[in-house]
């Protein structure tokens, strides 16, 4: 599993349990609107103000080493 920032945030909160809290650590503390469902992580990240491309690599990361 490799996560991609052009992923929407409803697909990867159901790819593995970690994601959710991953993205909650991130500042991203609105996983359960309905209008995060259908935005991609890179939109995501840059309303949060957060580095897209940094967050891939951290998520993939740990995600590999589970």
């Amino acid at each position: 599993m490799k996560i991609e920032k052009t992923m929407l945030i409803g697909e990867l909160i159901n790819m593995h349990e970690l994601i959710p809290q991953m993205l909650m650590g991130a500042g991203m503390h609105c996983l359960g609107c309905p209008a995060s469902q259908a935005e991609s992580l890179e939109e995501a990240c840059m309303v949060h103000g957060i580095d897209c491309d940094t967050l891939v690599s951290q998520m993939n990361e740990i995600l590999a080493d589970k």
